[in-house]
């Protein structure tokens, strides 16, 4: 796999592939710039090197139309302002104007263009959309590690029709996923929060094949019993022994549980909360998990978007080894899947 140092990106457009897919309020307002401020070193690298830098990304997933309020508008700002720099921006991301726009881009500009999922080609993969969206650019860089697990045209097609590689972000973020996996120091512990075991069972399995302890959160073991999902090496699993607020929060028998494993522990990997953090009274658990991981001062990676958010918010982010962008894609990659984005730049 190709990355940025393996290019002459010298006047060249390129066409870069980020994820800017943030939390937004129902007017369309940026409640967390992480996925924006994790791609500005790309950013600003093809700027010094005198590119001509385009940026596409989705957000949210409208339906087959226009959506006010899903416009990349607000990103543009934020972008502009963590960059500081001016970023011009179209309200379409293929056609005539805006391949006119991209022609006359000077060295070091920047252009967003309008919101992917405005077409429906993108989610169903369509090569032609692809080739489109390729018209744009002369190199093609994918910095989103976050979409990669997405067979979308942005992410597998416009590879087949340009140069190709990956962003200082997307090198990361599988640099330190694969010392997760093949670097670990034991004891490992692995916890595993929030709902939707559907997309987790995989992971627990995968990583309970490692990790010595794997801690899951109370719906997540309700969700186990009740679809009768198989999970292996049940003998490393602990779910809560005790919850408050009917099984909004863990108890304190379970956060000393849970501490104890992870104080002891040499690398920890974390996805979901184990509370309803968005109540404060219901976010101590979830806290003192963030707080024995940076106590244990472990090879530490957490990712998914809740807990992201969760740790941002208690700005704790320089206290893990890494923060991952992805929350499905993380788990994907964990579990031995092959993201569909990263074999397209092989």
């Amino acid at each position: 796999m190709r990355t940025l140092r393996d290019f002459n990106f010298n006047k060249k457009k390129v066409l870069v592939r980020c994820d800017f897919n943030t939390p937004i309020d129902e007017k369309g307002n940026i409640l967390d710039d992480f996925r924006i401020e994790q791609a500005t070193p790309t950013i600003n690298f093809l700027r010094q090197k005198g590119a001509r830098v385009i940026l596409m990304s989705h957000l949210d997933d409208p339906p087959d139309e226009i959506v006010e309020s899903l416009r990349l508008n607000k990103i543009q700002k934020r972008l502009s302002d963590l960059l500081g720099l001016p970023v011009k921006k179209n309200d379409d991301c293929i056609g005539r104007e805006v391949e006119g726009q991209a022609l006359v881009m000077e060295e070091g500009e920047i252009l967003l263009l309008e919101n992917l999922r405005f077409h429906r080609e993108e989610k169903e993969g369509d090569l032609g959309f692809a080739k489109e969206l390729s018209r744009l650019g002369e190199i093609y860089i994918n910095e989103a590690f976050s979409a990669c697990h997405r067979s979308h045209a942005s992410i597998i097609g416009v590879p087949k029709f340009l140069p190709h590689g990956a962003g200082f972000l997307l090198e990361k973020e599988i640099d330190y996923l694969d010392r997760l996996l093949k670097e670990y120091k034991k004891p490992m512990v692995a916890i595993v929060g929030g709902k939707k075991v559907e997309t987790k069972a995989k992971f627990i399995n995968k990583i309970s094949e490692i990790a010595d302890t794997v801690l899951i959160s109370g719906l997540i073991e309700k969700e186990i019993k009740e679809k009768k999902i198989q999970i292996k090496n049940l003998q490393k699993i602990i779910a809560p022994i005790d919850s408050v607020g009917q099984g909004l929060d863990i108890g304190p028998k379970s956060i000393n549980l849970f501490r104890e494993k992870i104080i002891a522990a040499e690398t920890v990997v974390w996805n979901g909360p184990f509370g309803k953090i968005e109540d404060e009274e219901f976010s101590k658990g979830t806290t003192e998990i963030v707080k024995a991981i940076i106590e244990s001062k472990v090879f530490s990676v957490a990712g998914g978007g809740e807990t992201v958010e969760f740790i941002r918010k208690l700005n704790l982010f320089d206290k893990f080894s890494h923060i991952s962008t992805g929350g499905s894609a993380m788990l994907s990659y964990l579990a031995g899947d092959k993201l569909p984005g990263i074999e397209a730049l092989k």
